[in-house]
Parts: structure tokens; C-alpha cells; sequence
């Protein structure tokens, strides 16, 4: 095996988000799930883009997200994911470009237009997100650049790449070959609701195809369909190389088929909005595991990366983590 140029390269939904404050009754007469993520179709999105108040525009997307905060750590990121050459498009390729993160993916010149996430933050920092899939779906095997793939430590899924049908050819096909480079794949399960749209699927991939696989309380239960936590860590024991299970405010669980360990949270100094929690939990992990950190240390930086994004509205850090990192470990 030659030695990886990269950390990490993500794939999945290149999406621009708008974020913007919102209360339960605005959930509630708009039919909006609180804190679960909501596909929606072109109609849908103009007129509830039409009704939320001022937000925030950004690129997003949850894969990105990640390797966002795999940039700030100080790691080297590629991703893979599709929008069109329009004007949120080129947003999209811009954000993730100056940040560090290779995107070479091309952009359809046809069809859809740039995906966009509308996301409700409401006063208990829960999120609900709206999404508007656009261009995201016509990304398929042909996108996956084989040299990236096999030059990365790990490939990097989010589970949510699952809802466009050629999205999962171009992430099996990503799979193996990081694989046949003796590389690892790791999947966040993104979303419970997106868990139990695909449970059959994610459930044999875990077993074929991935070796660290992310999920928070309710996604592996919702997975392996049981009510109490410990019942899920003993179903996912085993399964893949290591899971890492989150558990909010009460830290976060590294099984392997030798151990389970507990890491607590880190402190949070005001929590804001939960956006991208998940996300930049992933990358302070994989940056971990990518510079040979033990199990616990990936925990631990997942954990401060995670305080420090859920302290500010937006789903990426405000702050170096990298800097964060060594004030905090040394």
C-alpha cells in the first residue's frame, strides 16, 4: 500500500443552506417535522423559502460539512459531490475551495439546479431541515475519481447520499476501490428518518462494506430496531472494524469487537444551534484516526469539535479547531 496524499475525502450532497430563526408554531403550520431532515420538491422549497424570515446563506451539506472541519484541524480533504454551473453552484465550489478542500467534481451544465437545505432553527438550538436534493441526484459512478479515492486514508459517506438512487453505485463503487487500495471507509448514518428509509441497505453495507461507521443514539437503534442503547452497541459490536455512537450531552461511545469505551462530552459555551453537530463530530474523529491517534483522543477532538460549531449559528466552525485542539490536549 503506498502512502495516502490525503486524510479524508467526503462524499456526498453538495448543498448551499439557509438558515434562518423559527418557533414551534412555525413548525407546526407548516408541517415541518421538528428536528428530522425532509426531502422536498421544487414547488415545496419556494414557497417555504417564501415564509421563513430573514437567514443565512452558506454552503452546507453534510459530508462537506465535515470536511470543512477536517480543513480547520489542519488535515488534507478532498470531496466529491455534484451542483450546477449557476450562481449557488459556483458558491458551493468557491466556499469549500478557499477553506483547503479539493472539489474537482464538474458541475452539470443541465437539469437541476444547486441543491439547498431551508433550516429551522427553533429556541432549544433543535434544527429542522428542508431538503431540496436539485443537482445532487444525477451524481453517479461516472464521478467518482478513482486516483482521489485510492489516494485517501479514508472515504468519507454520509448517509443521507442514499435518497438518489445513482448516489449509491458511485458510493459502492467508491468503496471498493478504496478498498482494493487497502484504504478505509468509513458512513455517517446521517439522519434516523434517512435510517429507516434504507434499513435493509445500510444494515448490509455496515457488514460488507464499512469499516467506521458514525450514528448517533437514535440512528443505531433506529438501525438494528431496538428501544434501549445498550441492546444497539451489542447489535453494532462487531459489525465493522469501529462505531462510534453519540449520545449529545452524554458524551460518545467507540465500540469495537475488543471494547467499548465511554468519552464524555466536552463543555459548551453557550449552545446556539445543534446544525452540524454530527458532522464536525465525524471530522474531529477521522482527523484523529488519520494522524494515528488512539480511539479515546478521536473522541475527544470529535467531542471539541462539535462544542465549538454547535456554539454559533451554522453548520461550520468559527474557530481553527486546530487551535482548539492543542489548547485543550496539548
Amino acid at each position: 500500500m503506498t502512502q495516502a496524499a490525503l486524510d479524508v475525502v467526503g462524499i456526498g450532497n453538495a448543498i448551499v443552506d439557509v438558515i434562518a430563526k423559527a418557533d414551534d408554531a412555525f413548525l407546526a403550520a407548516n408541517g415541518i417535522e421538528k428536528g428530522a431532515m425532509t426531502l422536498i420538491d421544487t414547488a415545496r422549497a419556494e414557497e417555504l423559502y417564501g415564509r421563513m424570515g430573514p437567514g443565512i446563506e452558506m454552503s452546507g451539506g453534510s459530508a462537506a460539512n465535515t470536511m470543512a472541519g477536517i480543513a480547520s484541524l489542519g488535515g488534507k480533504g478532498a470531496y466529491i459531490g455534484k451542483v450546477r454551473d449557476d450562481q449557488l453552484g459556483t458558491v458551493f465550489r468557491h466556499d469549500i475551495s478557499a477553506i483547503g478542500v479539493r472539489f474537482e467534481t464538474p458541475a452539470s451544465n443541465s437539469g437541476a439546479p444547486t441543491a439547498r437545505c431551508l433550516i429551522l432553527v427553533t429556541p432549544d438550538a433543535q434544527r429542522s431541515m428542508n431538503t431540496y436534493l436539485g443537482a445532487c441526484v444525477e451524481l453517479g459512478p461516472e464521478d467518482i475519481d478513482a486516483a482521489l479515492i485510492q489516494s485517501a486514508q479514508v472515504t468519507y459517506m454520509e448517509g443521507y447520499l442514499f435518497d438518489p438512487p445513482r448516489a449509491k453505485e458511485a458510493f459502492r463503487k467508491a468503496a471498493d476501490l478504496a478498498h482494493a487500495a487497502g484504504r478505509k471507509v468509513s458512513l455517517t448514518l446521517s439522519d434516523s428518518f434517512c435510517v429507516g428509509r434504507y434499513r435493509d441497505e445500510f444494515a448490509d453495507l455496515v457488514d460488507r462494506r464499512i469499516d467506521i461507521l458514525f450514528g448517533n443514539e437514535h440512528e443505531v437503534k433506529s438501525l438494528y430496531q431496538v428501544d434501549d442503547f445498550d441492546a444497539a452497541v451489542a447489535a453494532v459490536r462487531g459489525r465493522c472494524e469501529i462505531a462510534v455512537l453519540t449520545r449529545s450531552e452524554k458524551g460518545s461511545v467507540v465500540v469495537t469487537r475488543d471494547a467499548v469505551q465511554a468519552i464524555p462530552a466536552e463543555p459548551v459555551s453557550k449552545l446556539v444551534d445543534t446544525t452540524g453537530a454530527g458532522d464536525l463530530f465525524a471530522a474531529g474523529f477521522l482527523h484523529g484516526y488519520t494522524t494515528g491517534r488512539d480511539l479515546a483522543t478521536c473522541a475527544r477532538i470529535g467531542a471539541i469539535a462539535a462544542a465549538e460549531v454547535i456554539s454559533h449559528i451554522g453548520a461550520r466552525p468559527d474557530a481553527s479547531l486546530a487551535e482548539l485542539v492543542r489548547a485543550r490536549l496539548g
